[in-house]
C-alpha cells in the first residue's frame, strides 16, 4: 500500500504542479483586468483630480532620466542595421536601399522593442520596487486607512508618465538610430549621407513610422500596468519585492512580444 501511494503522489505532482501554475496565472490575469478597470475608472471625466507636479516629476523621472542610455543605445542600434543591410547591398550594390533597409526596421520593428525592453528593465523595475517598498511597509494600507484611493494617487501618474515617455522615447530613438546608420553608411561603408536619407524618404512609407509609434504606445500601457500591478500585489518583505520586481520585467517582456505579435498579425 505505501509503494502505491507514493506511485500515486508521483503521478499526481505534475497535475498538482501544472494545476498550482494555472491558477497563479489566472489570479494575475484577473488582478491585471481589475486594475486595468480600475485606472479606466479613475481617468472618466467625472473622476479628474490629478496631481499635476506628481505627473511632471514621473515624466522627468522616467522619461529625462532615460534619454541618455537611449540615445546612445539607438545610435548602436542604427550602426548595426546599417552594417547587417550593407553585406547584402554591397553584394549586389544595392546601395540606394540600404537606407530602406535600415530605416523600414528600424522604424516598425527593432526601435520600439528594443527601448520598450530597456524601458521596462529600468522604469518599470524601479516603478514596482518602489511600490512594492510602499506595499510591504504599510504605506499603501495607511493611504486606504486616510481614505485616498492608492491607484488613483501612486498608480495614475505613474501610468499616465510612462505611456507619454515611452511614446516620446521611441521618437527621440528612431532619429537618433537613423542618424547613426547614416553616420555608419557614410564612413565604414561608403556610402554617402544623402543616399541613404533619400532612399529613407522614398521606400519608407508613413504608415512604418506610426506602425511602430503604435506600437510604443501599447508597451508603454503594458509595462505601466505590469509594473504598478506587481507593485501593488507585493507580499513578503524583502525578498516579496525582489520577486515582484523579477515577475514584472518578465511579465512586461512577454507583453512587449505578444502585442507585437498581434500588431504585426492585424496589420498583414
Amino acid at each position: 500500500m505505501g509503494s502505491m501511494h507514493r506511485l500515486a503522489s508521483k503521478i499526481q505532482r505534475p497535475f498538482h504542479l501544472l494545476g498550482s501554475r494555472l491558477m497563479e496565472w489566472a489570479h494575475h490575469i484577473g488582478g491585471l483586468v481589475l486594475l486595468i478597470w480600475h485606472i479606466f475608472l479613475c481617468l472618466m471625466p467625472w473622476n479628474w483630480d490629478f496631481d499635476g507636479p506628481e505627473i511632471w516629476r514621473n515624466m522627468y523621472r522616467v522619461g529625462v532620466q532615460s534619454f541618455p542610455i537611449v540615445v546612445v543605445t539607438a545610435i548602436l542600434v542604427g550602426a548595426i542595421m546599417v552594417i547587417q543591410s550593407g553585406l547584402y547591398i554591397e553584394q549586389y550594390q544595392a546601395h540606394g536601399l540600404l537606407g530602406w533597409g535600415a530605416g523600414y526596421s528600424i522604424l516598425r520593428e527593432v526601435g520600439p522593442i528594443l527601448i520598450g525592453l530597456m524601458f521596462s528593465g529600468r522604469v518599470g523595475a524601479n516603478n514596482t520596487a518602489e511600490l512594492g517598498t510602499m506595499k510591504v511597509t504599510d504605506q499603501i494600507d495607511a493611504l486606504r486607512a486616510l481614505a485616498i484611493d492608492p491607484v488613483a494617487y501612486l498608480v495614475i501618474p505613474r501610468f499616465l508618465a510612462m505611456i507619454v515617455m515611452m511614446f516620446l522615447l521611441v521618437v527621440v530613438g528612431n532619429f537618433t538610430a537613423l542618424v547613426g546608420g547614416a553616420i555608419t553608411s557614410q564612413y565604414l561603408l561608403g556610402v554617402d549621407m544623402m543616399l541613404f536619407y533619400q532612399s529613407i524618404i522614398s521606400y519608407v512609407l508613413l504608415d512604418d513610422l506610426w506602425h511602430g509609434l503604435i506600437k510604443s504606445v501599447c508597451f508603454g500601457f503594458a509595462i505601466a500596468v505590469i509594473s504598478c500591478y506587481f507593485g501593488l500585489s507585493t507580499r513578503g518583505g524583502a525578498v516579496g519585492v525582489g520577486r515582484s520586481v523579477n515577475a514584472s520585467v518578465v511579465g512586461s517582456a512577454i507583453a512587449i512580444f505578444v502585442i507585437d505579435f498581434v500588431i504585426v498579425y492585424l496589420a498583414s
